[in-house]
């Protein structure tokens, strides 16, 4: 498992100054390219939650999208999205958050989730935790309870987890420093 973590690692590529000044982008295109790497991340991630009677996984727009349903399907369980607002046709419940170069908004469909239903919540990246924790506020909000947040990439030195709590954590690859 170490042995593919580090090569999952070596093929995010950094895009300096995107998507403004002074911000170092995690591309993980790349990584999604390769079928082997792709399968192998989501491989992992079905291993780490198939014993924790996830009944529902969550993927916030959009990278999450991407990661979090071949996560459902591996797992057997059901797939829904967190969007950005005016995305969704249906009647939303709506959290807002704070970003590490500015602010934004996520919707989810009112039944999108069953009370008591325990959620899986899938993206690409934690960074300030803002987009994370409004996910979960929309989970708790529906009555459901968040298993724990899945990510490919944690830039730990902005502490996103704490901001994510009391929801549990779990990155593949973790960056100490930009």
């Amino acid at each position: 498992m170490e042995n593919d973590i580090q090569e999952i690692r070596a093929t995010i590529r950094d895009i300096p100054n995107f998507p403004k000044p002074g911000i170092v982008f995690k591309d993980i295109t790349p990584l999604l390219s390769s079928g082997r790497l792709f399968r192998r991340m989501i491989d992992l991630f079905a291993e780490r939650y198939r014993a924790q009677r996830v009944e529902m996984v969550l993927g916030i727009e959009s990278r999450g999208f991407i990661i979090g349903s071949p996560v459902a399907y591996a797992l057997g369980t059901g797939f829904t999205i967190a969007r950005k607002p005016g995305k969704l046709p249906y009647e939303t419940h709506t959290a807002s958050y704070a970003l590490e170069y500015g602010t934004d908004t996520l919707e989810v469909h009112r039944d999108a989730i069953s009370p008591g239903a325990r959620v899986l919540i899938v993206d690409d990246l934690i960074a300030t935790g803002g987009t994370a924790a409004a996910a979960a506020a929309l989970v708790t909000k529906l009555g459901a309870e968040v298993v724990e947040g899945a990510f490919v990439i944690e830039l730990s030195f902005l502490n996103g987890r704490e901001r994510f709590k009391p929801c549990k954590t779990f990155s593949l690859v973790q960056y100490e420093r930009e």
